[in-house]
């Protein structure tokens, strides 16, 4: 018999996961193995896959499979209905940008990405900057021409790639409600902390013994290493699918919990992506549903799981055997003090959570006005040093601690940033409810076992794929809509609590 249209779509579909499987290992090498001279190299590879699979996503056989699946769709099951709804998705995302784009955009950022890791090195922005504003012009060009197509503007065009269905109206509503309080929470809280001053643990490790640690770490949260990898990198990041998930991390001599807690961030993103409905994994309907739902299973367990006083119970032993430290500063109990002050700092990457957003704020104004063209590239440091002066309280002494930080702009993800804050607020929804369902979940995670809480996250959020909406699937899962008031009531919680 032969293929219906549907079942023929699932076939190119699964081409299409393919390729992006390949250029997952292909980013992975370049930010972990890639010698820099073979930048250029590189670029031509990723640009002729990007080029493959945007080629088959426009091309008139998908397009022409969509339609007659969708006049046919009376035979399909929810689940299929749900796919052929994210195949279109794609499809209109894709057929709005021309080839000849995808390709200069591709080869713009990987070169534009090793120019970000030359310039983080060496604090010369300028040499950066014009390769920066290369990606900045195609991607303004993309910007419109998705957003006419989709009857979108501009930026949130953007942001939808990234986060489905989530509009800058909603962003700016959960932002503003954030604001409003933040500023006197956080004030409140470093009074409060002022007061019981934690004691800041010491020690010089090498990276070889960090990485044992969040190893054996990331074996009891249920990493499976016989289909993923932990490496180093400059900027820790997740890549790969669900059958070879490919985690970094970057060791400090001198903390040991930036290296611990980024793994934890980035195997927060692998679990996710671990837990998608397997008979879905290579449809659309079995990615992930966004950006924003990604950050906040990233956030959830580094800063609601890592930073809690039972994970931190878990942790000490593994920090003696491995670390061989001992003594007041690292108790659980001071651990937990140290690990949750609040701090106004330069780099969102080492924030804590009530100081969080405003790092997000701050790049969520400047990528809307970069996009816009009211800020030109060349004015980036000095807008970035005062907005951080207005919104963190702080001026960078150099652009390695301000607008080089990051390395979402080199690679074009402009829109990508509102899903740090917004994901922070799905993990507090989502944590205020998966403790209510599960009283004993202290306990378990001191004693080391965080299977019951995975079950939660499987049943709850992974299972369910890309096949609902990322706000109903909130709702669902946490018995309410998104909003910021079980952020807060976490928040205020947590760092008003008496110490």
């Amino acid at each position: 018999m032969a293929a219906t249209p549907y079942e023929q779509l699932e076939q190119e579909f699964r081409r299409l996961h393919a390729f992006r499987g390949a250029l997952a290992v292909l980013r992975w090498d370049a930010a972990v193995m890639m010698p820099r001279g073979s930048a250029e190299v590189r670029g031509e590879q990723l640009a002729a896959l990007e080029t493959e699979c945007h080629a088959l996503l426009t091309s008139p056989k998908v397009s022409r499979l969509i339609e007659r699946a969708q006049a046919n769709a009376q035979g399909l099951e929810d689940w299929q209905l749900a796919n052929l709804r994210e195949m279109r998705r794609e499809r209109d995302h894709a057929i709005a940008t021309p080839n000849a784009l995808v390709s200069r955009l591709a080869k713009a950022t990987a070169r534009a990405e090793m120019y970000w890791l030359e310039a983080r090195r060496t604090g010369r922005y300028a040499d950066y900057a014009p390769h920066l504003a290369e990606v900045v012009a195609l991607i303004r060009d993309r910007a419109a021409l998705l957003g006419q197509h989709l009857g979108l503007g501009p930026y949130d065009a953007l942001v939808d790639e990234f986060s489905p269905g989530v509009r800058t109206e909603e962003i700016d509503s959960l932002f503003k409600a954030v604001a409003r309080r933040l500023p006197t929470l956080v004030k409140e809280a470093v009074a409060l902390q002022s007061a019981t001053p934690a004691l800041a643990p010491t020690g010089k490790f090498a990276a070889a013994r960090q990485r044992a640690l969040c190893t054996e770490v990331m074996k009891a949260v249920g990493f499976p290493f016989d289909r993923g990898r932990l490496d180093e990198s400059e900027h820790p990041f997740t890549e790969g699918m669900a059958g070879d998930i490919r985690i970094t991390a970057r060791f400090e001599p001198g903390d040991v919990f930036q290296g611990l807690l980024g793994a934890m961030h980035e195997t927060g993103h692998a679990m996710y992506d671990l837990g998608l409905p397997q008979a879905w994994r290579d449809q659309p309907v079995g990615r992930n549903r966004g950006m924003a739902l990604e950050e906040s299973q990233s956030l959830l367990i580094e800063m609601m799981l890592g930073r809690s006083r039972p994970f931190l119970s878990y942790l000490k032993p593994l920090l003696e055997k491995h670390l061989g430290v001992s003594g007041p500063e690292w108790e659980a109990e001071n651990l937990y003090r140290h690990l949750n002050r609040v701090h106004r700092g330069l780099i969102r990457a080492e924030a804590d959570e009530l100081t969080y957003p405003a790092h997000i704020l701050l790049r969520y104004e400047i990528e809307k006005d970069l996009l816009a063209g009211e800020l030109k590239v060349e004015q980036l440091p000095e807008a970035w040093n005062e907005k951080a002066a207005a919104r963190l309280g702080l001026r960078p002494a150099n652009d390695t601690e301000g607008c080089l930080q990051d390395i979402h702009w080199a690679v074009g993800q402009f829109g990508y940033f509102p899903a740090y804050a917004l994901g922070a607020l799905i993990a507090m929804q989502l944590w205020e409810r998966l403790r209510a369902d599960r009283e004993g979940l202290d306990a378990e995670i001191a004693a080391g076992n965080f299977g019951g809480l995975f079950e939660w996250l499987r049943e709850r959020v992974h299972g369910a794929g890309a096949k609902m909406t990322v706000q109903d699937l909130v709702k669902e899962a946490s018995g309410r809509p998104l909003s910021a008031a079980p952020a807060l009531r976490y928040l205020e919680s947590k760092y008003l609590e008496p110490r």
